[in-house]
């Protein structure tokens, strides 16, 4: 079986409508694909309406929290999506969004670039704005040469010049509100220092303690000798280890299915939510 646990559609982030993203998973040869798009569920219902012959869907989101002044992304599995205290704080997370990347237009407009607020609304569409948005503005104005390049200190990282922060959630209180709902949470790319600061390691054995259940291993922004540091965490804290894509469609140069997840450990995250369960596409099943 092949499983990607984590990717983006045009509901945040990706340039993959919900229903294209799940057809180019089923072609990519993916039998489970999870939907986890930044703070919002907006894309749940075009992507189950679409859901091909043999895939199975797992739905989530990728949630934007903050511990000690660093930026961390909680993947939050098969919850409850109508729960009223993480629906709340999943809203207050997304109205931030458009002042915040109003802001960092404004001060790349400081900064000499000429980028605009309509045109950063037109690369992000229906989505939730974010900053990939803004990035992707960068790249059509020639100021860098990918998305990527512009998460870099002179740009739009953690701190960077361009910089602007939002409303994001206590990591612990997102953990307790993710299980509320009767989800399973994973700590997304933890160690991707490409990004920018990292969470320290005491701080992810708080968390696996707090009931944290597991971190996301083989990710793109990880190099081999990174996973093997987190998998002999992973095995200290006895927390789960996941492998995905993090798509963005044409965003990003990552495919789906680049990287993936073990089944048993996707058995494990599926035994162990009680708010949702895959939902399986026509004639497809759901995995145990």
């Amino acid at each position: 079986m092949r499983i990607d646990l984590h990717t983006h559609s045009t509901a945040s982030d990706g340039t993959d409508t919900p229903a294209e993203l799940v057809r180019n998973a089923a072609a990519s040869g993916l039998d489970v694909v999870a939907l986890t798009d930044h703070d919002t569920t907006r894309g749940y219902a075009e992507a189950i309406a679409a859901l091909p012959a043999g895939l199975t869907l797992v739905t989530g989101a990728e949630l934007s929290c903050r511990i000690e002044g660093v930026g961390l992304h909680m993947l939050a599995y098969l919850f409850d999506p109508e729960e009223p205290e993480l629906s709340r704080e999943r809203e207050l997370v997304r109205d931030d969004r458009v002042p915040r990347a109003q802001g960092m237009v404004a001060k790349l407009q400081e900064l000499g670039v000429p980028v605009t607020w309509e045109q950063v609304a037109r690369i992000a569409g229906d989505g939730s704005v974010g900053r990939p948005h803004v990035a992707e503005a960068l790249v059509e104005l020639g100021v860098v040469d990918s998305v990527s390049d512009a998460f870099v200190p002179d740009w739009l990282a953690d701190g960077g010049r361009a910089y602007v922060g939002k409303h994001e959630l206590d990591p612990f209180d997102a953990i307790r509100l993710v299980k509320a709902a009767g989800g399973v949470t994973v700590f997304a790319h933890p160690l991707a220092l490409k990004r920018g600061r990292v969470v320290p390691e005491s701080a992810i054995a708080q968390l696996a303690a707090a009931g944290l259940d597991g971190i996301e291993v083989d990710h793109t922004d990880h190099d081999a000798p990174t996973r093997e540091r987190l998998r002999g965490l992973a095995r200290e804290l006895g927390l789960l280890t996941t492998g995905s894509s993090d798509y963005h469609g044409s965003r990003k140069t990552v495919q789906l299915g680049e990287f993936t997840t073990d089944p048993e450990i996707y058995g494990e995250i599926t035994r162990r939510a009680t708010g949702a369960f895959p939902v399986p596409g026509a004639g497809g099943s759901a995995c145990p």
